[in-house]
């Protein structure tokens, strides 16, 4: 199993908008195209205005076929389109993809 760390540094005062948008539109097509994610967090302690996530991939091949079909998908363009008309709601997204060590609890 191979893991997607993905932090989105949020443009301020738009954290709402941009956890409306995966709750109720994002994750629904995340699923579709067979994403399997770990789990969400906003974070209390440190950066503030941030939204990690943790995503598991059977393989680097997958991670690729699923993402490219999910940033072609028509649904999830005009999602975006309509969610940023009044600006952006990510500025910055940093994503590492990471492999467990033999010991540990996550394989």
């Amino acid at each position: 199993m191979i893991y997607e760390l993905r932090v989105y540094r949020v443009v301020q005062g738009r954290m709402a908008a941009l956890l409306t948008r995966f709750e109720h539109q994002t994750l629904p097509i995340m699923v579709r195209y067979g994403f399997l994610q770990v789990g969400f967090w906003t974070t209390i302690v440190g950066r503030s205005e941030q939204l990690t996530y943790l995503l598991a991939w059977k393989s680097l091949a997958q991670r690729q076929e699923q993402w490219a079909a999910f940033e072609s998908d028509a649904e999830w363009l005009a999602i975006r389109k309509s969610t940023e008309e009044n600006g952006l709601l990510i500025f910055e997204i940093e994503s590492s993809l990471l492999r467990p060590t033999n010991f540990s609890a996550a394989k």
